[in-house]
């Protein structure tokens, strides 16, 4: 599994201040922490509130990238921020994110093509989340063949069904669960996939069980990533032991220590 850190984002109260304030020790510890629970990439967002999202996330790239030499998920809507962090990423990024919509899918594809980048596609267009899986199936094939015609590899492609809070749209986690299942079936090599873990439990009560619960189910669906919280230890603790379950990493008696030591 490839663990995304959700952490660095200016949404975020204490984030969002330090940004403002520019608190570098703040992100370092908050870049430095993740990695060392266990994130193999960062996902990095100046957040809705900020004033010059541009000079914000040349900032947090440059500081990030002081302590902690993993790739970056530069998470914005905005074109030119992507492009801002995308120039100074030392390690290959990856752009977060397209929807299925033609204008976006133009632009983001070519500053993948331009920087080498992987790219997060959201299964849902300028109507909204679909409600089905075959919905969900017919955006996810338009952003693989948009990527194609970009000359975009597939494997480089992470495709997000987009997961809905389960207090509000309970039946759509099983929806969800089957559109990982299909999104590999859509091409060879085929695409890895992705999800926003905490969005399951937004508004619930419950939430780490419930973050928990619905990493195992998607990791046994054929889940390949997550942006989520690596401080949660009993969640990377789930996450571990679903991949061992799934036959990812071989048992010894202290896989979890085995698995964080590597």
């Amino acid at each position: 599994m490839i663990v995304i850190g959700e952490l660095i984002n200016g949404m975020y109260k204490d984030v969002g201040k330090a940004i403002a304030n520019r608190e570098a020790d703040v992100i370092q510890h908050l870049a430095e922490d993740q990695v060392r629970a266990g994130a193999t990439m960062l996902d990095i967002s100046t957040g809705p509130y900020s004033k010059d999202p541009v000079d914000d996330i040349k900032w947090l790239v440059e500081t990030i990238q002081g302590v902690a030499r993993v790739p970056l998920v530069l998470d914005s809507t905005r074109a030119d921020v992507i492009e801002e962090g995308l120039r100074l990423a030392a390690k290959r990024a990856v752009i977060n994110s397209t929807s299925a919509d033609e204008e976006r899918m133009a632009v983001i594809f070519g500053l993948a093509k331009k920087y080498n980048t992987q790219v997060i596609g959201l299964a849902m267009d300028k109507t909204g989340v679909p409600n089905g899986k075959e919905r969900r199936l017919e955006l996810a094939a338009a952003i693989v063949a948009r990527a194609i015609e970009f000359g975009i590899n597939t494997e480089d492609l992470f495709l997000d069904p987009v997961v809905l809070p389960v207090n509000v749209a309970q039946a759509q986690g099983l929806e969800v669960l089957e559109s990982i299942r299909d999104f590999r079936l859509l091409c060879h090599p085929a695409p890895g996939t992705t999800i926003g873990l905490s969005n399951i439990s937004q508004g619930a009560k419950f939430r780490p069980l419930i973050n928990r619960t619905f990493l195992a189910m998607a990791i046994a669906s054929g889940l390949t990533s997550a942006i989520l919280d690596p401080l949660d230890k009993e969640l990377m603790d789930a996450m571990i032991t679903a991949d061992l379950i799934s036959n990812k990493n071989i048992y010894c008696d202290s896989f979890l220590e085995a698995y964080r030591k590597r």
